[in-house]
């Protein structure tokens, strides 16, 4: 089993919204809005080490920045899950060096070029951004953490453009306006291999004893691809990034209901981190909420 890290804000305390040119804020257990002449986010975060680990091995990190002042005003946003394994320190400090690697590089090649030097990018460029991204966190926790490894789920924001990255078995899912809820991410495990492969059931695959050994994962000596993919938020609909802290407890049923039917979205986040806990609490339970507004 794998734990998680340590948020890397712990303010608890609800932001106003962010408002300021180029102003960016790290936020985690707080409600934002990045409000600009077309689109318009709310962001919510919750962490929990849950009942029976003794540290938190989770990296929870959001970004937000509302870029004005230019042709266009964008928005940018840059939101992670990143779940550590192999051991106390190599675990915790694995999942903090994979967010500071891909955040620092996507600061410094999307957001600063956007901000300083008026870039524009498209979509293929934001993508081949995004991979390289993943590979410069790669580099980072082969260096520091040898020995260690993590999980890596992200999104990015740019203006009504959003892309992801994954690697291992943090999840992205998403509510549509028609109230079902899709996997955005496919589990990079031994069990998920074997249940493509029609070896074993679904069912099977929930109580099986190897659910949690990945054959993908930022730390492994091997070379991987990450899984890189790009898809619209219409307003009103959700997101949702956690680690499997979350949904390996929480039915998917269950996850619907609380993310369709809460309209405070701190509120939703934290429900849903309860939900986790009350279900026995196993591993570190991190989750992110992020919805369209306008």
């Amino acid at each position: 089993m794998r734990k998680i890290i340590k948020q890397i804000s712990k303010n608890k305390k609800k932001e106003a919204p962010n408002r300021t040119k180029g102003r960016v804020d790290f936020v985690a257990g707080a409600a934002q809005e990045i409000d600009i002449a077309k689109t318009k986010y709310r962001v919510a975060s919750c962490q929990s080490t849950g009942k029976e680990r003794p540290n938190n091995e989770d990296t929870l990190l959001t970004l937000n920045a509302h870029i004005s002042g230019l042709d266009m005003p964008i928005a940018f946003g840059f939101y992670l899950v990143a779940d550590g394994m192999g051991g106390h320190q190599s675990g915790e400090i694995a999942s903090n060096y994979a967010a500071q690697g891909i955040s620092q590089y996507m600061m410094s090649h999307v957001y600063h070029r956007t901000l300083f030097e008026r870039r524009t990018f498209t979509s293929s460029d934001l993508r081949e951004h995004l991979k390289n991204a993943v590979e410069e966190a790669q580099t980072l926790v082969l260096q520091r953490v040898p020995g260690g490894g993590t999980t890596l789920t992200c999104v990015l924001v740019f203006g009504d453009e959003l892309f992801f990255a994954h690697v291992g078995d943090s999840r992205l899912y998403h509510l549509k306006k028609d109230g079902s809820l899709i996997l955005h991410t496919r589990d990079h495990t031994l069990v998920k291999r074997l249940v493509d492969l029609g070896e074993i059931t679904e069912d099977d695959a929930e109580f099986h004893s190897h659910r949690s050994v990945l054959y993908k994962a930022l730390g492994q000596s091997d070379p991987f691809e990450p899984d890189i993919g790009e898809f619209s938020l219409e307003i009103g609909e959700r997101l949702i990034i956690c680690s499997d802290g979350l949904w390996g407890v929480v039915t998917h049923q269950e996850l619907q209901h609380i993310i369709q039917n809460g309209e405070d979205l701190d509120a939703a986040a934290t429900q849903l981190v309860k939900a986790a806990n009350d279900g026995g609490g196993p591993d570190n339970i991190s989750v992110i909420l992020i919805e369209r507004l306008a």
